[in-house]
Order: C-alpha cells, then structure tokens, then sequence
C-alpha cells in the first residue's frame, strides 16, 4: 500500500515538473493537429457572437378608416435568447391603434432552449480549443510523450463533433421557425388584424444574416 502511495507521488511530481517546464512551440500550429482547432476556435467565436449578440425587431403596418386613415407601424422587438412568446407589441407613437390593446399580442414560439444549448456549447468549444492549444504548443513534448493526453483529447474531440452536429441541427430548425413567425405570416396568426374595418400590412423585419453565419460557422 505505502509503495503504491509512493509511485502514486512520484509520478504526480514528474507530472509537476513537466508542467513547470512551459516552452513555447508553434510547429504544432502547422500540422493538422494544431491548425483543425485554431480554426475551430476561430468558428466557435463566430457562432455564439452572432447568436448571443443577433437584436432584431418585426413590423407591420396597421390602418382602420376612418378612424385611422394613415397606416400606423406596429412593432415588436426580439433578441437571444429568442423566447419569443415573451415579446409584446408597440405602437408608434405607443397607445392603442384602431381600439386594439397591442401590447397584449405576442409574437409565437419559444425557441429559447435550442439557441442556449448552441451558444452554450459554442463557448464550450472555444473554451477547450484554447486549453488544447496550449497543451500542444506550450508543452509538446508532453503531450507527445503520454498515451492518456492523445486519448483523452481523441475521445473529447469525438464528443463535441457531435454535439457539435447535434446543437446546429437543433438551432438551425429553431432559426428557421423564427424566421417564419416573424416574418410575413405574422399578419395571418394576429386575431386584431381579422377584425372587421382594420386592415394589417406587413411592413419589414430585421435581416437575419448574421444568424446564418452562426449556423455556418457551427457547420464548418
């Protein structure tokens, strides 16, 4: 027992001292190795920056003759992370229009889930290629010269290729919904615009490019 606590120590201190011995080694960078998780690195930051960050808003024009000759704009503003089902309507300038409460519709959908768990394991991904990278660069040898570094690293990878393909699948349906509920259809699902003598146009909604990199990014 005391010899198996002793070979236990001795190499938790060789482990100690090859640690300590940080050098700095950028030829891993040039093999695929290294050059695969740089760019991983690089989508990974691409992919929760556009999602996390993506403000957008919808509108649509609204108009009841004769009490509103003139169309009035209607709007709802959405961002990350996309509970849309949260997200009521204004009235510019605010107040009711043709008699309708309009900040008591909301959008449809709560995709709030799908997006989390893509922004979510987009910093994961960025958070591991960072600590990959510095094991390959700053302790090379180290790395080379054990058989549990490579594996583990083999087996983490396998994992978040995919989870990777599971959580773009997963926003990828969600971008898609979103873009339907706040797009043209908007107009059809709003009980206010089926009312008699009030007329509802849909007006413009918020480019949704940025969240199309973030899918592609994921994807690459």
């Amino acid at each position: 027992m005391a010899s198996n606590i002793y070979l236990v120590r001795q190499r938790i201190s060789r482990l100690g001292q090859r640690m300590s011995s940080f050098q700095l080694n950028l030829n891993p960078l040039k093999e695929p190795l290294g050059f695969i998780k740089v760019l991983e690195w690089i989508a990974s930051i691409f992919a929760f920056a556009t999602c996390g960050g993506f403000k957008g808003k919808t509108e649509f024009l609204v108009s009841c003759p004769p009490k509103v000759s003139e169309n009035k704009t209607i709007t709802a503003t959405f961002a990350y992370p996309f509970r849309l089902n949260q997200v009521s309507f204004q009235a510019t300038p605010p107040g009711n229009v043709c008699d309708v409460p309009w900040e008591n519709q909301v959008l449809i959908g709560d995709f709030s889930s799908s997006a989390q768990f893509y922004v979510t394991f987009a910093v994961f991904v960025f958070l591991y290629c960072i600590a990959a990278l510095l094991l390959y660069i700053g302790y090379t040898n180290l790395y080379r010269d054990s058989r549990k570094f490579p594996m583990i690293d083999f087996v983490v990878t396998l994992v978040a290729t995919f989870l990777w393909l599971v959580s773009t699948s997963a926003w990828a349906k969600a971008l898609t919904d979103i873009k339907i509920v706040t797009g043209h259809t908007i107009v059809q699902e709003l009980k206010p615009c089926h009312n008699q003598g009030v007329t509802c146009h849909f007006g413009s909604v918020t480019s949704m490019g940025s969240l199309n990199v973030s899918v592609v990014c994921m994807q690459y």
